[in-house]
């Protein structure tokens, strides 16, 4: 049986939230600096926007731009901080410097939200030495059930044909290919059907919602656009 399409969009703060929501929004990522592919939002921000909408809100732990962990003991604290605020859903994902997932912080950090979080691996997958392997050394950890990838580290424009060639491998149930492909990084309207014919049923949306570039809002009637896009 398919899956309804799934769209996410990146918030910013609770009026970005409620415009995804209102626009037609599945799930929000809640991040802070877009420009550095999203860093924590602060524990109150979380709280506004968990108080503005009801649809499912992913909350990032990334305390720096680059995907090494930095402080992972701090990020953990805050992954803590954020749990007890209310976050239920998150993402993370960080690599080690031979561009391997680094799976001690992985696992600091499932630690500290506990039990029963479901969790994206963000674009770290982008610049991994080896997405196969990545993906088949994540494989069974508790939650994770989303991958966040352009298939490119440029871009989803640069990286079609590798998430063409992953949406199959996840169709023949191949290992480290359980988890949802979610198509974002530079995505825009021009690239779902490609997307759509090869199986991916979830996108990701950021600056393509914000008509007045990455600092203005989210705009509903825009999410509204890629609703109607992905439901036709």
């Amino acid at each position: 049986m398919s899956r309804p399409m799934l769209l996410e969009v990146i918030a910013l703060n609770a009026a970005d939230a409620a415009a995804a929501e209102a626009g037609g929004a599945d799930r929000l990522e809640l991040v802070t600096d877009m420009a550095a592919d999203g860093l924590t939002p602060s524990r109150e921000t979380v709280a506004a926007v968990r108080a503005a909408v009801e649809i499912p809100v992913r909350v990032m732990l990334r305390a720096e731009d680059g995907f090494a962990a930095g402080d992972v003991e701090a990020l953990a604290v805050r992954a803590r901080a954020l749990r007890a605020e209310g976050a239920e859903e998150f993402v993370l994902g960080f690599l080690d410097e031979a561009g391997g997932p680094d799976l001690a912080t992985v696992g600091r950090l499932l630690e500290a939200v506990g039990d029963g979080c479901r969790w994206t691996f963000h674009r770290a997958i982008d610049r991994a030495a080896d997405r196969d392997t990545l993906r088949k050394q994540l494989a069974g950890l508790p939650g994770l059930d989303t991958y966040l990838t352009a298939g490119s580290a440029k871009g989803v424009a640069d990286g079609l044909a590798v998430l063409v060639a992953e949406a199959a491998r996840a169709t023949a149930c191949q290992p480290g290919y359980e988890a949802r492909i979610m198509a974002g990084g530079g995505l825009t309207t021009s690239h779902v059907p490609r997307l759509r014919a090869a199986g991916l049923d979830a996108f990701h949306v950021g600056g393509a919602v914000r008509p007045e570039g990455w600092s203005g809002p989210v705009s509903p009637q825009s999410v509204a656009e890629w609703r109607t896009l992905l439901d036709t």
